[in-house]
């Protein structure tokens, strides 16, 4: 099978590429550098919220893999963001089966990334072309993202979030078997074997990393910092769960 994996040098998109190839398949990637992290991808120059070489890409593509992120917690940048990328790929003649990666519980969190990510759920379920959305909770590199990038100085603003972290890697594996099935609307929702308090696990990575850097839990306002503190982000009692856990995860990073 020949697939295109989009945002597929991210941190999960990366991770679902080389799955996919490790199974066999004819695997290409496009990013606007037109570069792969993944051995046996392809990489394609593009851009998809502006159509620049999407079609070239998807010549010969049987299934894509969207793994198309945005950096904002603005509602109008999100929604506007994903619902023009997956509307290109939900109206792509000739595909036949869409992929895209959601986070579990966003229906109940207030937050306007969450709010862009509906979006594009509904857009790629709506459209022409077969879809499935697989829904996965934070990834286990997620407090690692937070610890670099909410800093000043020695200190790191980490939100006070209860999750249920998976590893990304996992995530690719589970997009590559959702890819490799027929389309069915909402596959199960995907997490991590165990709950975690965020700030806990970013201190634990500064640990690990031996950091002089200070965790500061950062309380999130009204509603949305209520449900992401109630645990609104945890996954149902029908969630597939994959380890690593996130202290096995830490203990096999490198320093």
């Amino acid at each position: 099978m020949r697939l295109l994996v989009t945002g597929g040098t991210g941190v999960v998109g990366r991770h679902a590429a080389a799955e996919l190839v490790r199974r066999g398949h004819s695997v290409a990637v496009l990013s606007r550098r037109g570069t792969s992290r993944s051995a046996g991808v392809e990489a394609f120059t593009g851009d998809l919220t502006t159509g620049e070489g999407l079609e070239k890409a998807l010549d010969g593509v049987d299934c894509v893999v969207d793994c198309t992120n945005i950096e904002t917690t603005r509602r109008r940048t999100a929604v506007a963001f994903f619902t023009t990328t997956t509307s290109r790929l939900a109206q792509a003649v000739g595909l036949g089966h869409l992929v895209v990666l959601s986070i579990v519980g966003i229906d109940d969190v207030p937050f306007g990334y969450y709010e862009g990510k509906l979006a594009q759920e509904r857009t790629a379920l709506d459209g022409p072309v077969p879809a499935t959305v697989l829904r996965a909770t934070q990834f286990h590199e997620f407090a690692g993202q937070l610890l670099d990038g909410l800093k000043v100085g020695p200190l790191s603003a980490v939100p006070e979030m209860l999750v249920q972290p998976i590893a990304a890697a996992e995530v690719g594996v589970a997009l590559a078997e959702v890819a490799e099935s027929r389309p069915r609307g909402r596959a199960p929702d995907v997490a991590g074997p165990q709950p975690e308090h965020l700030p806990d696990m970013a201190r634990r990575l500064v640990r690990h990393r031996g950091q002089r850097r200070y965790v500061l839990p950062l309380r999130l306002p009204g509603r949305t910092g209520s449900a992401m503190r109630g645990g609104k982000l945890l996954p149902g009692s029908d969630a597939v769960l994959r380890g690593p856990s996130f202290a096995e995860w830490l203990a096999a990073l490198k320093q």
